[in-house]
């Protein structure tokens, strides 16, 4: 299954063509398809293998690069969403309906990173980001327990929907950004000098200045706008090593912004598209999930790693 190459990419600006960006497959890869609501890829380069939810079906679903072939990872899963990894390369997952942000540890147990916030519960945990000193940043917006469609209907205890940091020593779960009237992807800047943050129902991306402590934000600007159709909405972001930010643009496919705020071409997926993730040897694979769907696009530009910079251990040659 694929699209014709004039389909896949629409390119808005020059710095498109010429960043490479438009380089690479003629065609997406459909890689599995039958979900009810696929999110949160994130790609385990130890095993080759690629990591994503399937929501409202409660289970994760695992691709293996070396078979092509699909199998559940977990199930029930706590109508999982977002997922990544620690800079020692365990599997940090925002369980929706479990309302909480767990660790995959290596032996496979689960432990229990983040359930409340000054004693309340949380809403329910979306997305999370590993900054290089190890903290975890992860966002709570409720739509988890608006409907028991992606979690189970609840009230807020919290009342807000919020960014909160996860100590990497003490464990502290803080508040650093309480702006928001959904927050849904985050992702450090390559030099971890800003925090990126989409916020769907508000149709925007904001952009935040890490203070020099590294542990708390300064008051967030618009870096990108949705259209006014709502055609656009914004969920997950990833940069590449260029600097620009890739997002996941729900039904108008995945954009991507020059680091001048400026969108410069598109990716057209014929999915509704929910996030993205890169991955590969070469870190130039880039992962899309969409409504029922997991595809993927082998390109030029190469993702930048989601636990920041510096050297990891468990991937890096020593």
């Amino acid at each position: 299954m694929a699209t014709e190459r004039p389909e896949l990419y629409t390119c808005l600006d020059d710095r498109f063509r010429t960043g490479r960006c438009m380089n690479g497959d003629d065609a997406l890869e459909v890689l599995y398809t039958g979900c009810r609501w696929a999110e949160g890829p994130i790609y385990l380069p130890a095993w080759r293998q690629l990591i994503w939810s399937d929501i409202p079906n409660d289970r994760m679903l695992r691709w293996d690069e070396a078979t092509d072939t699909v199998s559940v990872f977990r199930s029930p899963a706590g109508h999982t969403n977002g997922n990544t990894l620690d800079r020692q390369g365990r599997l940090i997952t925002c369980e929706q309906g479990n309302r909480r942000v767990t660790r995959t540890e290596h032996d496979g147990t689960l432990t229990v990173l983040a359930d409340r916030w000054q004693g309340k519960r949380l809403n329910s945990p979306n997305d999370a980001t590993v900054k290089s000193d190890g903290s975890i940043w992860f966002s709570d917006p409720d739509f988890g327990i608006t409907s028991d469609y992606e979690g189970y209907r609840a009230e807020s205890e919290i009342g807000s929907n919020n960014v909160y940091r996860i100590d990497p020593a003490t464990g502290e779960v803080r508040l650093v950004a309480d702006c928001f009237a959904a927050p849904n992807g985050l992702v450090f800047s390559p030099d971890e000098r800003q925090l990126f943050v989409s916020d769907t129902r508000g149709g925007a991306i904001r952009v935040f200045d890490v203070h020099p402590d590294g542990d708390s934000l300064s008051d967030g600007e618009v870096f990108a706008k949705a259209d006014a159709e709502g055609v656009a909405r914004f969920d997950n972001l990833r940069f590449d090593d260029g600097g620009r930010l890739w997002v996941a643009a729900m039904a108008d496919g995945v954009h991507c912004y020059d680091p001048d705020g400026t969108l410069i071409g598109r990716l057209n997926v014929p999915e509704t598209v929910s996030n993205i993730s890169w991955g590969g040897a070469k870190r130039n694979r880039l992962f899309i999930t969409a409504e029922t769907s997991l595809y993927s696009l082998v390109m030029a530009v190469t993702g930048t790693h989601p636990t920041g910079p510096g050297r990891r251990p468990w991937l890096d040659a020593s």
